[in-house]
């Protein structure tokens, strides 16, 4: 996809989410997909890894600090990593090894078959992304992968992936965001912690509204 020639700013920035809000259906039920499979790994004491580069990487850490604390209401903690935390191991690694493997040497650390991985960019294109779905699929982790517009290397590496289509890094990022929060409320619906309905569809909302 071509850059953007200008950054959308006050109602534009807006109209751009919103735009890209119509067009994100399909990630919602990918994302609650996840949220009720990932409940199952978690369950069985497996873990969740994250990872991502800047903002991304907040995000990452966003997703692990709601499994291990709480999304809403009181449960048990669950495991859940963000590799971008741990400072010594990432300098020692970018020290000592190429680029690439900052974050597939604590895949492969970490990591057991069965476990989930996500893996968060806004471009797809981040080659330490890249090589960290690779080691995780060959590690025998689930590698699920939120990203921004299709085609992209990082949603051709993973298992599975959300691709929010939109043109602009922020508009990617938000949506992300509601997705890792469409997660899980799908995990805290999955073990009937605090939530007030059932699953319904986009169709059964719309028709109900």
């Amino acid at each position: 996809m071509t850059r953007p020639l200008h950054t959308p700013c006050d109602h534009e920035h807006l109209a751009e989410l919103s735009r890209a809000l119509d067009r994100f259906g399909r990630c919602v039920d990918v994302l609650d997909d996840w949220g009720v499979r990932l409940t199952s790994v978690l369950e069985g004491g497996g873990r969740l890894l994250a990872a991502g580069n800047g903002g991304s990487a907040a995000q990452a850490q966003h997703l692990t600090a709601e499994l291990v604390g709480r999304y809403r209401e009181d449960r048990a903690p669950y495991s859940a990593i963000c590799l971008t935390s741990e400072t010594s191991s990432l300098t020692a690694i970018i020290n000592d090894y190429p680029p690439t493997e900052l974050f597939a040497r604590q895949v492969e650390a970490h990591g057991r078959p069965g476990d989930v991985l996500v893996l968060m960019s806004t471009s797809g294109r981040s080659e330490n992304m890249v090589a960290a779905a690779a080691r995780g699929r060959k590690a025998g982790l689930e590698v699920w992968a939120m990203t921004g517009p299709l085609p992209n290397p990082l949603a051709e590496h993973a298992t599975e992936y959300c691709a929010v289509d939109a043109p602009y890094t922020a508009t990617v990022q938000e949506l992300h965001l509601v997705g890792l929060h469409i997660l899980c409320a799908a995990v805290d619906r999955t073990l009937g912690v605090g939530v007030s309905r059932t699953r319904r569809s986009a169709e059964d909302i719309e028709a109900a509204s």
